[in-house]
């Protein structure tokens, strides 16, 4: 991963902004503080959400077939 130093913080791209903040964060408090940290601010993701649009339709029944379909 590149650092502040070597490429300018304009330059990287969000993922790549975020993971050079986690990883200054993870040094610096740890991870218990960095897991802390990113309960109190969120992520963005809205994982009730997300997980009701790309569950809409899908029966009790659809979820044993998949899961059938796995274990053979």
């Amino acid at each position: 991963m590149a650092t502040q130093s070597s490429i300018p913080i304009s330059n990287l791209s969000d993922e790549q902004f975020g993971e050079l903040a986690r990883s200054i964060l993870a040094r610096e408090l740890g991870p218990e503080g960095l897991i802390r940290f990113l309960n109190l601010t969120g992520n963005g993701i809205d994982y009730t959400r997300d997980r009701h649009l790309w569950q809409v339709g899908t029966t009790v029944e659809d979820v044993l077939q998949r899961i059938r379909k796995r274990g053979s």
